[in-house]
C-alpha cells in the first residue's frame, strides 16, 4: 500500500491495520517526514519498519525482498 504526499503516513497506518502485506515508502512518494521536515529515503524506510514492527510484523530483509519479488541480485 502507499499514499501520495499527506497521505502517506495515514495510508501505511490503514494498510498496517487491515492487513497489507507491503508498505511502499520513498521519496517519490513523500519528501517529508514531517510537516516542514524535508526526508531521506533511509529516513522513511526506517519509520515504515518501526510501524510494522509494532504492528507485530516481520520486517523483510533486502535478500528477503530479492527472494519475494524474483529478483536476482547483481554483484
Amino acid at each position: 500500500i502507499t499514499g501520495i504526499g499527506r497521505d502517506h503516513l495515514p495510508c501505511m497506518l490503514l494498510g498496517l491495520a487491515e492487513g497489507c502485506d507491503g508498505l511502499r515508502v520513498g521519496l517519490e512518494d513523500n519528501i517529508f517526514l514531517e510537516k516542514g521536515v524535508l526526508a531521506t529515503n533511509a529516513q522513511l524506510v526506517e519509520r515504515a519498519c518501526k510501524l510494522g514492527e509494532l504492528a507485530g510484523r516481520t520486517i523483510a530483509t533486502a535478500a528477503d525482498a530479492r527472494e519475494i519479488l524474483h529478483l536476482t541480485k547483481h554483484v
